[in-house]
């Protein structure tokens, strides 16, 4: 595993992963490199063997108190071994490191186990947003954590530091 932030270098490969990953609704290519180039995100990527394999984003304004996961993907072929984990834990640690309060995400109802990995991680689930994911009629549900008391537990992977 080689977390590292990413650049508008890696757009080609994050959109390849992305198609992949989500082919009725993927982003487009042009909602990526804004996001890739925007002061207020925080994107990650990790390679194996020199090809992407996972990438991340984190949405958190200077000075806001709230924060949100854009966007945790990881190829199939390296599902299962814990990296979509590692890779939630180092954009909470980023959201503390600017000092939001609340993180939140949408992840689709049919992906059990995304839901449990946040669940896991101390989310809870807010509301749903029905009909959210487009073209498929997924919904979406709406999912917090609070960071503070995160920090006040002194949960922290110290990945992110490194990424």
């Amino acid at each position: 595993m080689t977390l590292r932030g990413a650049t508008t270098g890696d757009l080609d490969a994050i959109m390849a992963l992305e198609r992949a990953s989500f082919p009725s609704d993927a982003w487009s290519e042009a909602m990526m490199a804004e996001e890739l180039s925007s002061p207020h995100g925080w994107y990650i990527v990790d390679e194996e063997d020199d090809a992407l394999v996972a990438y991340a984003g984190l949405r958190a304004a200077k000075g806001a108190k709230d924060a949100d996961v854009q966007t945790i993907t990881v190829a199939e072929s390296a599902r299962g071994r814990g990296l979509g984990r590692v890779i939630l834990r180092a954009l909470l640690d980023e959201a503390m490191r600017r000092d939001a309060h609340d993180v939140f995400l949408e992840v689709r109802a049919d992906n059990p186990v995304a839901q449990a990995l946040y669940v896991s991680e101390g989310f809870v689930e807010l509301g749903r947003r029905p009909r959210y994911y487009q073209p498929d009629d997924v919904d979406a549900v709406v999912m917090k954590l609070d960071l503070r008391a995160r920090r006040s537990a002194g949960v922290t992977s110290d990945v992110g530091a490194h990424a």
